[in-house]
């Protein structure tokens, strides 16, 4: 039965049509027990249903339901996975919660392996939290695509690198998936000396076995933050490294282009910018699916940009503007900032390269950044009438940094409003730029940040 009781039916929904209460549990649909929000979805797609409830008092009852094929019940639970949600079971050499200082916000610490947030969410999982039955559920319930961090296929090597006695049978639960036709992404931290070179070849050899089932991989660099004491000795990519991985990757995805018609594994683009090259043009990423782990996003923000600016608008409001931003992502903002103030020669603005000094100079992406660093690096510089930040600055879709810094609080301390613009979209960036602003709604997608630690206590 579900954790989680009903904290709110929708008016006019199905749920209300059906007299179901806030306060009961939902046991079963159609006879199938829900255990989380994953049965819920899947169950309750159907247009008749017969739903098992339980009330506060234990008692349970029957009710029928009759609504369209994938109409949602109206049913809100107490918590969004209506379950507990599962900590990592790991302890990853390159962990990035490990390299964490002390003393921010608890939730910040809590490392989610969760299948259902990897289905509903896109986050990453390693599969050492599942149970055979929870592999047969994702077959039987079609939970496709999946997101999973591989880092190797080595068995050894993989359970050497998690700290897992279980991380070897990735390779085994994943032929198993795709046989069932389950579709994933992958990802590979790779750091210098212990998962590249050979070990990357085999991983993206076994990987590439699994095609079509697998889609796409990801090949990242580990980040290295200042806080490592104590931690397993890994040091950041040099130049001539990152150079060496983006030639090891791409002649696999040469040849997988001539066998299977797709690369099928991307360096990010923070693999470029540390070899100095670069990047590729947009058509190399076919379908960019792989967004989330920054492979093809300065290429798609720079191309949406000159979209955005091919047909010159006139009504707009040109008031001088700052952006901040990471020191990777700066030179590319400053190019559209550029091209902007060629359509547009009246437009003034200031692009301003933040170094990140709360976790290290290492660190260069603008998603790590924090108020404290925006607030020492921007006070007294020419910010204009607003200063425009990438949205993955903020925690979950919130007005607040990873310091507990708020955008309110920056407002205050630099005295110029704070404009947070969509990370991914140089069609939002250009229209801010020339006045037409977003909505600051901050709606989170998915399940508020707290629930994470809220679910541990």
């Amino acid at each position: 039965m579900s954790m989680t009781a009903i904290c709110k039916v929708d008016h006019n929904s199905p749920a209300q049509r059906a007299g179901i209460q806030v306060g009961e549990r939902l046991v079963q649909v159609n006879g199938k027990p829900v255990i989380d929000v994953l049965d819920y979805k899947f169950y309750t797609y159907d247009p008749q249903l017969e739903l098992l409830l339980e009330t506060e008092t234990g008692e349970q009852r029957t009710v029928h339901v009759t609504k369209e094929e994938g109409e949602d019940l109206g049913l809100t639970f107490e918590t969004y996975l209506m379950d507990r949600a599962r900590s990592c079971a790991n302890n990853c050499i390159f962990c990035f919660v490990d390299q964490m200082p002390k003393g921010m916000r608890k939730s910040l610490y809590f490392k989610d392996d969760d299948t259902r947030l990897s289905f509903l969410m896109g986050n990453y999982l390693t599969l050492t939290n599942l149970s055979q039955r929870e592999i047969q559920r994702i077959i039987d319930l079609r939970i496709s695509p999946i997101n999973i961090s591989v880092h190797t296929t080595d068995p050894n090597l993989r359970k050497e690198m998690l700290k897992n006695p279980r991380a070897g049978e990735a390779l085994d639960i994943m032929k198993r998936l795709a046989k069932a036709n389950i579709r994933m992404n992958c990802q590979v931290v790779s750091c210098p000396g212990i998962n590249d070179g050979a070990a990357l070849d085999r991983t993206l050899s076994d990987l590439s076995q699994l095609y079509p089932a697998v889609e796409s991989v990801a090949i990242v660099p580990v980040g290295v933050t200042k806080f490592r004491d104590g931690l397993y000795p890994i040091a950041p990519y040099t130049k001539e490294q990152a150079g060496a991985v983006i030639d090891q990757v791409e002649a696999f995805g040469h040849k997988c282009m001539e066998q299977m018609g797709t690369q099928l594994a991307w360096c990010s683009d923070e693999f470029y910018l540390l070899a100095g090259r670069e990047l590729p043009e947009k058509a190399y990423y076919e379908d960019m699916n792989q967004l989330e782990n920054g492979v093809g996003m300065l290429r798609l923000l720079l191309n949406q940009a000159e979209l955005a600016l091919e047909d010159p608008i006139d009504d707009v409001q040109l008031r001088p503007f700052s952006v901040a931003t990471g020191v990777s992502a700066a030179p590319f903002i400053e190019q559209i900032v550029r091209r902007a103030k060629e359509a547009y020669p009246e437009l003034k603005g200031k692009v301003y390269a933040i170094q990140n000094h709360f976790f290290g100079e290492t660190i260069t992406v603008s998603g790590l950044i924090t108020g404290t660093d925006l607030v020492e690096q921007l006070k007294g510089q020419e910010l204009g009438e607003r200063l425009l930040i990438p949205s993955n600055m903020l925690r979950s879709g919130e007005r607040v940094f990873l310091d507990d810094m708020t955008v309110e609080q920056l407002e205050q301390a630099l005295g110029v409003p704070v404009i947070a613009v969509d990370s991914e979209s140089g069609y939002e960036l250009v229209d801010t730029m020339l006045g037409m602003e977003p909505e600051q709604g901050f709606v989170c997608h998915g399940m508020p940040e707290e629930e994470y630690y809220q679910y541990n206590q």
